[in-house]
């Protein structure tokens, strides 16, 4: 054979096998400070088991709700999934936007007890419900039928929780101890433009944290020394999309799942932002976030996609 020719095969073979090694790495377009992306559970999408909102464990397990299939799942570090509870159906739903019943916004207790919300679209079951270990899961707070209870984060020193409904655009507390609910605050800027207003929320600083999908961004309200709202400040823009959000340490920099685009982006203080993790790194319409030391845990629920349900981590570096 040749010189020329053998080289020039050898050459050809070389980047076959580079090719084919290329094809068998799994594409990954996670960039800094967010690192190691990969998957520790798959979600069965035939049995509705599509994750919403996530809250932590001590020792690093996720509370899960499942949106459409009404439930209550907890992932333990090996992936492993057991089911908590099931919330009753109604007999006719009709949840606004959604028309499906749906478990959304989850916080935990110190004590392990879990608040979530539950939207039916009928007066019997909209609300929050409150879930003791070892107990059954039960209402503590009637909310308006025509109302969509979302992100939810607890104030154990107060004893409230906030409620963010992303029907009617509003901010409600409820008493840990259960009660009737307060708007807390109708900040025109939580309100829908098209379908869901103010989504995903935490406390943070002083103040509460709420995402806008519908306008796509980040909002701040000051909490008074009376505990009553300020006026929400925008904080962020240009995020198509915007679900759920936590935030990457002690500072206002936050990590938040854009549900629609299946990307989460990086959010710093000053509100510039890049994307993070994307559909290559595992996400499939990503709805929360939650921080956990150098751990970030990412679930999505294919709500678009219809294509793997998972809860995905990543490592945070500081």
């Amino acid at each position: 054979m040749p010189r020329r020719l053998a080289g020039l095969l050898g050459t050809a073979t070389a980047a076959s096998a580079a090719l084919a090694l290329l094809a068998a790495t799994p594409a990954v377009a996670v960039a800094p400070p967010l690192t190691a992306p990969r998957i520790i559970a798959h979600f069965d999408l035939a049995q509705g088991l599509q994750p919403e909102n996530i809250a932590l464990e001590p020792d690093g397990s996720a509370d899960l709700t499942f949106s459409f299939a009404r439930a209550i799942g907890r992932v333990d570090p090996d992936g492993n999934l057991t089911l908590l509870a099931t919330l009753p159906a109604p007999a006719d739903p009709n949840t606004p936007v959604l028309g499906a019943a749906v478990v959304s916004g989850i916080a935990r207790a110190h004590d392990g007890t879990l608040y979530f919300g539950y939207a039916t679209g009928t007066a019997d079951l909209t609300g929050i419900w409150r879930l003791c270990p070892g107990g059954a899961p039960e209402r503590i707070s009637a909310f308006p039928a025509d109302s969509l209870p979302n992100g939810l984060a607890l104030d154990e020193r107060a004893g409230l929780l906030y409620s963010a409904d992303s029907a009617l655009g509003v901010i409600r507390t409820v008493p840990v101890a259960g009660g009737d609910p307060t708007v807390w605050s109708d900040d025109a800027r939580l309100r829908p433009t098209a379908a869901f207003g103010a989504n995903g929320l935490k406390l943070h600083h002083h103040a509460v944290w709420v995402g806008n999908t519908d306008t796509g961004t980040l909002l701040r309200i000051p909490l008074g020394r009376n505990g009553t709202a300020g006026p929400a400040e925008v904080r962020a823009t240009g995020l198509p999309g915007l679900d759920d959000f936590d935030f990457a340490g002690h500072g206002d920099d936050v990590i938040a799942a854009l549900n629609s685009g299946s990307e989460a982006a990086y959010i710093a203080a000053d509100g510039t932002h890049h994307t993070v993790l994307t559909g290559a790194d595992g996400l499939s319409n990503p709805t929360s976030v939650a921080v956990h030391g150098d751990t970030v845990y990412v679930p999505s629920a294919a709500y678009f996609t219809r294509t793997d349900p998972n809860l995905l981590l990543a490592t945070v570096e500081r």
